[in-house]
C-alpha cells in the first residue's frame, strides 16, 4: 500500500481531511497529515500522525477574511508560518508516494511545487458564487499538470463547470464533513421544536458573535411561543462556563444549577430556557429544526441536514458581511440573513421576526422542507462521501479505474 499525505487549509478542511485520512488508513495505506493551519485536533483525534507543529490564526486561516483579520495574522507571523509550512512539505516529500489535497489554491501550490503526484478535493471554490467558476490564479494552471490524478469538487455543478473548463473528467461524490452525522438516527417525532444557535469556534471573535445572538433571544423572550422552544447554544472548549456565567449574569440572566453539569450550562431569561452544550456539536445540531448560524464549515453541515439557517451579520475577522453573503451565494435560498438595517437594535428586531417567520413557513408549508431538501442535494450532496473519494483515490492508487 501507499504512504499518502494529506495538506489541508482550515479548520472545516481538517475535518474533511481527517475523516479521508482514516478511511484511506483503513484501507491500508500509510497516511500522515500536515495541516497548513489550526491545531491539528481532528487528525490527532483520529489517531492520524500530524508532521509538524501546529498553529491557529484568529481567522483560522488564509482566506476569505476581513482586512483587519489579515493584517492581525500577518503581524502574529502568519506569512513566515506558511513558508516553513512550504519548506517543510518540499524537504519530506520523497517519504510519500501521493499527497491528498483537502482546500484551495495554498495546499495545492503546496502539492504542485513537491512535484509528487496528487489528488484534490477543492472544498473551498464553486460555481454556485457566480454561475461559472474564476479559479485564482494560478490554480488551473497547478490543476491542468500531469501529477494530478483526479479531482473531487463540493458540488455537482462545480464537477460540471470544471470538466469543461479543464477538459477532463472531474467527480463529485459528496462533501466528507457529512459523515461525522452517520452515527445518529432520526427522532421520528420530535417533542418540542428544537433551534440550534452555532457562535463559531475562535477567539475573540465567538464573544462579539455570542453577544449578538443572546441579544437576539432577549428580543425572542417577549413572545410566549418561545416559551415552549428548546434554544442549545453549541460551544467550543475554548469559551467556558465560567465566562458564559460571568456575561450573564451581567445581562440578569439566572443560572440553573439544578439542571446544569459538566457539559450542559443551562441558563434562563425571564421565561426562555437555553442550554450551552460543549463537546455534543454533531449531536445537536442533528437533532435541531432550525439553525441560527455565524459559522462556516458548520453553517455548510446544516444545509446538508436539510435545515433552514438563519444568518446574523457579524464584524469579523471570519463572519463578516461579505462573508455572509458569499455563504448564501454558495448553499442557496434556504439561508436567511437580514441585510438592511440602520441601527444594531433594528437588526435584533428584524432578525427575531426573520425567525418568526421561517418558523411559521416550517410549520405551515410542507413544501417549504420538501425544498429544503433538494437544495441540500444540489449544493451538498448525499452522505457517505468519504468512503467514495477514498475508494477512488484507492483504486487509482492501484491502476484501477475510477470509482461509480
Amino acid at each position: 500500500m501507499s504512504r499518502i499525505l494529506i495538506l489541508s487549509n482550515g479548520h472545516g478542511e481538517d475535518l474533511s481531511g481527517s475523516l479521508l485520512a482514516k478511511e484511506l488508513s483503513q484501507m491500508g495505506h500509510h497516511v500522515e497529515a500536515l495541516p497548513i493551519v489550526g491545531n491539528g485536533n481532528n487528525y490527532k483525534k483520529h489517531k492520524i500522525k500530524v508532521v509538524c507543529k501546529t498553529k491557529e490564526f484568529g481567522t483560522g486561516g488564509l482566506g476569505y477574511n476581513s482586512l483587519k483579520g489579515r493584517i492581525n495574522d500577518i503581524f502574529n507571523g502568519q506569512i513566515i508560518y506558511f513558508f516553513k509550512k512550504l519548506l517543510l512539505t518540499f524537504l519530506i516529500r520523497k517519504k510519500y508516494k501521493y499527497f491528498v489535497v483537502v482546500g484551495d489554491i495554498v495546499p495545492i501550490l503546496f502539492a504542485w511545487l513537491s512535484r509528487k503526484k496528487f489528488f484534490v478535493y477543492l472544498v473551498a471554490y464553486s460555481s454556485h458564487y457566480e454561475g461559472k467558476l474564476r479559479l485564482p490564479w494560478p490554480s488551473k494552471f497547478f490543476l491542468c499538470s500531469n501529477k494530478l490524478q483526479n479531482l473531487y469538487t463540493r458540488d455537482l455543478l462545480t464537477s460540471h463547470d470544471l470538466t469543461n473548463q479543464l477538459s477532463r473528467k472531474v467527480f463529485f461524490y459528496g462533501n466528507p464533513f457529512m459523515d461525522v452525522f452517520l452515527p445518529f438516527k432520526k427522532e421520528l417525532k420530535p417533542s418540542i421544536f428544537n433551534i440550534v444557535l452555532l457562535p463559531g469556534s475562535r477567539i475573540p471573535e465567538i464573544i462579539n458573535n455570542f453577544y449578538l445572538m443572546i441579544d437576539v433571544l432577549e428580543n425572542l423572550s417577549k413572545y410566549r411561543y418561545f416559551e415552549k422552544v428548546e434554544f442549545n447554544f453549541a460551544i467550543v472548549n475554548n469559551l467556558p462556563p465560567k465566562k458564559i456565567i460571568k456575561i450573564l449574569s451581567s445581562k440578569k440572566w439566572v443560572f440553573q444549577k439544578s439542571k446544569s453539569n459538566k457539559n450542559n450550562l443551562v441558563m434562563k431569561y425571564k421565561s426562555t430556557i437555553v442550554s450551552f452544550r460543549w463537546n455534543s456539536f454533531s449531536e445537536s445540531l442533528y437533532k435541531s429544526n432550525l439553525v441560527i448560524s455565524m459559522a462556516g464549515t458548520a453553517t455548510e453541515q446544516a444545509v446538508g441536514l436539510n435545515k433552514p439557517v438563519i444568518q446574523i451579520e457579524g464584524y469579523g475577522p471570519q463572519f463578516t458581511k461579505s462573508f455572509a453573503e458569499a455563504q448564501r451565494r454558495l448553499l442557496g435560498e434556504y439561508v436567511f440573513c437580514i441585510t438592511k438595517y440602520k441601527s444594531k437594535k433594528e437588526k435584533l428586531e428584524k432578525t427575531s421576526d426573520l425567525i418568526i417567520k421561517i418558523i411559521y413557513l416550517m410549520r405551515l408549508n410542507k413544501k417549504f422542507l420538501i425544498s429544503c431538501t433538494q437544495n441540500s442535494l444540489q449544493r451538498i450532496g448525499d452522505r457517505k462521501s468519504t468512503n467514495r473519494i477514498a475508494t477512488d483515490i484507492n483504486n487509482k492508487s492501484k491502476g484501477k479505474e475510477e470509482f461509480n
